[in-house]
């Protein structure tokens, strides 16, 4: 079993763009109607003349 590092290597500089700032919340889902009745998020799937799609 190999033992996992629980340090940085001593050469490790933190990058210039990272922080320690909490990740901001999501934002709330917004509910938008679709003309041609498309939602993928409905059911996971599109279903376009009967048959679902999955891309």
């Amino acid at each position: 079993m190999t033992r996992r590092a629980t340090k940085r290597p001593a050469g490790f500089q933190k990058p210039a763009h990272w922080t320690t700032d909490p990740a901001p919340p999501p934002e709330a889902a917004k509910d938008e109607t679709d003309p041609d009745g498309l939602s993928p998020t409905r059911y996971g799937d599109w279903v376009r003349k009967g048959v679902a799609v999955d891309f």
